[in-house]
């Protein structure tokens, strides 16, 4: 019932005022008292999930974008991450949410289904399904051609309402961390909620091999090789890739050109609520 009444609503623009976007292999979590982040969202999400945990009596509420990467290690991540700022005593459960995926050729959906519900189902804490809105459920066909439904959600921190949403601004650092991504990493929590702030890297990769191979690719080749799911993907993924493969052209040796001085790009809102970058010295 609930996968049906979010499969209904059309996607809302999510402008960057108060949005932390969060990427593939990202988690952020953050409770309703941040006076810079009320939204928590990520799209994209063809074969991958996107898991919202929540709980009921702080309000602590963490997003993340899975991949299937090792997915019994991220939900304990998670797990702790939300559990570290409810306290104990206090009433309250945690619940969860499932959205994304679809039937895929490679079943890669099933298969993330499958292992996100095994992983908190070993968890030792008490985790309620409360949406479950991913693989068959988020399935529709087109000319015997299966696509996802919804694409993205949106997590409203102080009201605990989750929608099915796209987002025009993906930022900051788009680029550097999809390259982080790209080049294998693993589930990275990009905010600090007590300082409210959102900390980028340091991050270190070796030169991506045939990176000048790939960027010579039509876009067919691109999309049939470095997608999981290349009849359904949104229509910008082309574009992203290459813009993600340039950035690794551009910074083979991330440690140079990058984080010369290990030290995480931080951002902060501003009085408009988007993101600005603060010195780290300060």
């Amino acid at each position: 019932e609930k996968a049906k009444l979010l499969r209904s609503q059309p996607a809302q623009i999510v402008e960057p005022k108060g949005l932390l976007y969060v990427q593939q292999r990202e988690f952020a979590v953050t409770t309703p008292k941040d006076g810079s982040v009320s939204i928590l969202g990520s799209d994209d999400a063809t074969t991958c999930h996107i898991v919202v945990l929540r709980h009921t009596g702080s309000g602590a509420t963490c997003l993340t974008h899975c991949d299937g990467s090792d997915t019994e290690a991220e939900v304990s991540l998670i797990m702790s991450s939300v559990k570290s700022f409810s306290d104990a005593t206090r009433c309250g459960r945690l619940e969860v949410h499932l959205v994304g995926g679809f039937n895929d050729d490679m079943q890669l959906s099933q298969k993330l289904t499958y292992q996100l519900l095994r992983a908190f189902d070993l968890q030792p804490d008490d985790v309620h399904l409360v949406t479950f809105c991913v693989t068959e459920l988020n399935d529709r066909e087109e000319k015997d051609i299966h696509f996802p439904i919804i694409y993205g959600i949106a997590v409203n921190v102080k009201t605990a309402e989750i929608f099915p949403a796209t987002f025009p601004e993906k930022g900051p650092d788009e680029d550097l961390r999809s390259a982080h991504v790209l080049t294998g990493a693993t589930l990275t929590n990009i905010y600090d909620a007590k300082m409210e702030q959102l900390h980028i890297g340091p991050y270190f990769w070796r030169p991506f091999p045939h990176v000048d191979f790939w960027l010579e690719q039509d876009d067919k080749q691109i999309l049939q090789n470095l997608s999981t799911s290349p009849l359904a993907e949104p229509p910008h993924f082309v574009s992203h890739i290459r813009a993600t493969l340039s950035f690794l052209k551009e910074h083979p040796f991330p440690s140079r050109s990058l984080f010369p001085d290990r030290k995480p790009r931080i951002y902060k809102k501003n009085e408009e609520g988007l993101w600005e970058q603060v010195c780290s010295d300060k």
